[in-house]
């Protein structure tokens, strides 16, 4: 089991200070690096890979330093946009919403504070996530820099909205009769 020193303190200092924001959200040991969480849903997780483990991230090793990974969820719909150019955005292994990031002097501070919180959103109960403020229509995320998405409808009719959505029943159709047609009549 490793411990929270794997993941650089001025990397830990940043996580802490967009996570800090976000409502009950708290940070824990996890089998390896640090993890965020929302009750008992994981948010955000940061660690330095076993390269042996995970020979993906092999080819980002600099001479002086082993990359350090942060995973979170992403829409799915966003999902695509996001690793599409690939550095430093990957699909993660496992589960069909998480990226990989690989932090280091590269990295986009403001566009990962809006990724985290977004994950953050896709995981939190509803009334929470409604806690977190939306950017206003209009504005463009950083992401649209990068030929990502922008905040387009997201922001005008956000993901988790603290109205209740209005349920309405589904269609009923006719399926098509299953009886065989009579012969001779």
């Amino acid at each position: 089991m490793s411990s929270p020193g794997d993941v650089p303190p001025e990397v830990l200092d940043r996580l802490r200070s967009i996570v800090g924001r976000l409502p009950q959200s708290y940070e824990e040991p996890a089998w390896i690096g640090v993890r965020w969480r929302i009750r008992t849903r994981t948010f955000a997780h940061a660690y330095t890979p076993d390269l042996d483990r995970h020979p993906l991230y092999a080819p980002y090793v600099t001479a002086d330093q082993e990359p350090v990974v942060l995973t979170f969820r992403v829409p799915v719909d966003d999902l695509l946009g996001l690793t599409v150019g690939g550095f430093p955005f990957l699909r993660a292994g496992w589960g069909h919403n998480v990226v990989a990031a690989l932090l280091g002097e590269h990295t986009d501070w403001t566009e990962l504070a809006e990724l985290i919180t977004d994950s953050y959103r896709e995981m939190a109960p509803k009334f929470l996530a409604a806690q977190v403020p939306v950017p206003a229509p209009g504005l463009v995320s950083c992401r649209a820099t990068h030929g990502r998405r922008t905040w387009g409808a997201r922001a005008a009719a956000p993901r988790h909205s603290a109205q209740p959505a209005r349920r309405h029943p589904p269609e009923r159709r006719q399926l098509p009769s299953l009886a065989r047609p009579e012969k001779g009549r």
